[in-house]
């Protein structure tokens, strides 16, 4: 891994977590409606959950998609259907001040939920498949190799998503009770339309 690989994959890999997607969609939303530190433990899920999904595909788990075809199709309905499922829930969530100035209704995603979720997440897996083909090569399989990958990207993926759910927490700072119900909404619309556009 020469200095430009690195500055190359960390170019590819802020470009990557820190574009809109269902990530980041959600952690915008659990930002603004619980604020950033009730949404740590889903920032932290999301970055280390991938991380150790890019460790697992680079160390074997690639060979298993090519064994079974049909699982990668399988995932992909799973993660759709539960990408519906957490739209719903942010669609419906009521914020502080709209439930006769009680505490938010919903809670946000836990550590263990965000990080399974990257096993399910559609654009998780395009992902990781093209920084493997892009970046791995060869070192598919090293252990070192594999696993500084996704320190790197554990690393980027707290920064970047630790700043969608600060943006999120700021436009919770910015919008009324009633405005931040329809900010809510807006999510959860886009976050089908992230997975449209990954199903095309």
């Amino acid at each position: 891994m020469n200095t430009e690989w690195l500055l190359s994959f960390i170019a590819f890999a802020f470009a990557t977590a820190g574009t809109p997607g269902p990530n980041n969609l959600m952690l915008a939303a659990s930002g603004a409606t619980f604020g950033l530190r009730r949404t740590l433990r889903h920032v932290f899920g999301v970055s280390l959950g991938f991380a150790a999904m890019i460790a697992a595909v680079g160390l074997g788990l690639a060979g298993l998609f090519e064994a079974l075809p049909g699982l990668k199709t399988l995932l992909k309905w799973i993660g759709g259907a539960y990408l519906l499922f957490l739209a719903w829930k942010i669609a419906t969530t009521t914020p502080a001040g709209t439930n006769n100035g009680e505490t938010p209704r919903g809670q946000p995603l836990t550590f263990i939920q965000a990080a399974a979720f990257q096993w399910v997440n559609p654009k998780a897996w395009s992902m990781v498949l093209a920084m493997m083909g892009v970046y791995a090569g060869h070192n598919m399989g090293h252990a070192a190799d594999m696993l500084t990958m996704a320190g790197l990207f554990a690393i980027i993926g707290t920064i970047t998503a630790g700043s969608w759910t600060l943006m999120g927490e700021f436009a919770g700072r910015l919008l009324s009770a009633r405005q931040l119900v329809w900010f809510n909404r807006l999510m959860a619309l886009l976050l089908v339309a992230s997975l449209a556009l990954m199903w095309r």
